[in-house]
């Protein structure tokens, strides 16, 4: 992300525009979002203490319980001991770590049955109330996120961000469920559904409920049953939701009543596009892990610096890695690649025939220039694009787009770490109409989020360089020249992440 000085100064608040009413809201909001517009200086909002304030529970119990909550949160949320967010094993924009979870136990976890919230910098889970009678076993996990530090940083482009992240947080519980429970993912679940259940106020009406504590704006879920035990159609949402609200967070300073107006944006647009009333219980997929994958591998990933990235990785790990993204939900976008090298260009995959080339030429500066001006990106090995969502999508269409995006792309992470490659994911996109500059129709199928991959550094490597030709005529071109200030240029280890 561009540090303050890169950003644009503007007036006051009270200088931002309106944006229109709904049903344009959403439209208007993609176009900002996705537009050369700079976000505008905010104060900085600092990382607030963990704000449920219950007893901490020990996240282990009885030896030989069907759900090992304690692993599964370790290999994928928890935070390191010691180490600063920056190094969590999942991304997140900016390294602000939006997404909270919040535990629904049935029978049969080594927690005691109830609702939680889970604290990831101390690896400890708080109760905050009991479960319903009858509860089937396993676990629910509900994934919010509080919008206040995301939006502060990235301002109009902030809300897709936190779409990415609760993504990739989605596929971090997934994979790290999948080897001894049965994993299903929903990503389209009713938000005041998924509010409800895990005993939360409505977005709307939650200050009003607990003034003075910060929003949560539910966007997914995860499930966790033991293997091969028998599921009923639906998960219990409506079992958990039928029970009294749980213990509020602890008010604290600085945690608005009053938000402002970008803010407050932000948290209404999110909460529309979660609500699906006519399919509150949504849709449940299983959800796959990569069989190279490992529990070291979850424990240790993280991204890679851009000066890792610059070889370009083999194209039989790359068809491994698109075809993990590709299978990773039902819902996903349409996937390119764009390869560096002696030949580079960009490829599709085609059923059991690997690569395909879609474009000849280096699509890659065209890239840096659209993702916020990274320039590290035009000299990546090579950088993995999830496409579509329209202009003018459904709210349902937005939100699955970008949640199954951050999805895939953590499971491709994963899978990259686990074959030996480096990788970054790239999260924010300005006039990346891919399908325009590929010739299709304007507006059809925009880049909503991509993840920079590399071979593995030896030490007699250096890092390798790709004459760009300005003869090639294939290659996809910026919508604005190379020079102008689209987006600004971001320093290294500070982008737009994931």
């Amino acid at each position: 992300m561009p540090d303050t000085t890169e950003r644009a100064a503007a007036p006051g608040r009270e200088a931002v525009a309106v944006l229109p009413a709904a049903p344009d809201l959403l439209r208007a909001a993609l176009a900002d979002a996705r537009s050369p517009r700079a976000p505008e200086l905010s104060p900085y909002v600092p990382e607030r203490p963990f704000p449920w304030n219950a007893p901490a529970t020990a996240n282990t119990g009885e030896p030989g319980t069907a759900i090992d909550v304690d692993r599964v949160l370790r290999l994928s949320l928890a935070a390191p001991a010691g180490t600063p967010g920056r190094l969590r094993p999942v991304p997140s924009a900016g390294a602000l770590h939006p997404v909270r979870a919040h535990l629904l136990v049935g029978p049969g976890c080594s927690l005691p049955p109830g609702r939680y919230a889970y604290a990831p910098r101390t690896h400890r889970t708080h109760r905050r109330g009991p479960a319903p009678d009858g509860v089937p076993p396993g676990a629910l996990v509900v994934l919010t996120v509080a919008a206040s530090r995301t939006v502060a940083h990235y301002g109009h482009r902030a809300w897709p961000l936190l779409l990415l992240d609760a993504g990739h947080a989605a596929a971090a519980l997934a994979l790290a469920g999948a080897t001894t429970a049965d994993v299903l993912v929903s990503l389209d679940a009713d938000g005041s559904l998924l509010s409800a259940a895990a005993g939360l106020p409505g977005a709307p009406d939650w200050q009003d409920i607990w003034p003075g504590t910060e929003p949560e704006l539910p966007l997914a879920a995860v499930r966790l049953t033991a293997p091969s035990s028998p599921v009923e159609a639906e998960p219990p949402l409506g079992a958990w939701a039928a029970l009294p609200r749980a213990s509020a967070p602890t008010p604290q300073p600085g945690a608005d009543t009053t938000p402002p107006r970008e803010l407050a944006a932000a948290r209404h647009l999110l909460h529309q596009i979660a609500e699906t009333p006519g399919l509150p219980d949504g849709t449940w997929h299983p959800a796959r892990r990569p069989g190279e994958l490992t529990d070291e591998t979850l424990e240790t990933r993280r991204s890679a610096p851009p000066e890792d990235l610059n070889r370009p990785p083999e194209k039989e790990l790359l068809t491994r890695i698109l075809a993990t993204a590709e299978g990773a939900l039902p819902e996903v976008p349409a996937w390119t690649v764009a390869l560096g090298g002696v030949t580079p260009a960009l490829h599709a995959a085609t059923p059991g025939r690997g690569l395909d080339v879609r474009a000849v030429g280096d699509a890659r500066p065209t890239l840096a220039h659209w993702a916020a001006g990274q320039h590290w990106i035009g000299t990546a090995g090579a950088v993995l694009l999830a496409h579509g969502c329209p202009e003018d999508a459904p709210r349902a269409t937005v939100r699955s787009s970008h949640l199954a995006a951050g999805y895939a792309v953590g499971a491709a992470q994963a899978h990259a770490s686990a074959l030996g490659l480096r990788s970054r994911p790239i999260g924010s996109w300005q006039q990346a109409d891919l399908g325009a500059a590929l010739g299709d129709t304007p507006g059809r199928d925009w880049i909503v989020h991509g993840l920079a991959l590399g071979a593995p550094l030896t030490p007699a490597a250096t890092p390798a360089t790709t004459t760009t030709t300005a003869e090639v005529t294939s290659v996809p071109t910026p919508a604005t020249p190379p020079t102008a200030s689209a987006a600004p240029a971001a320093p290294p280890g500070e982008e737009e992440c994931p």
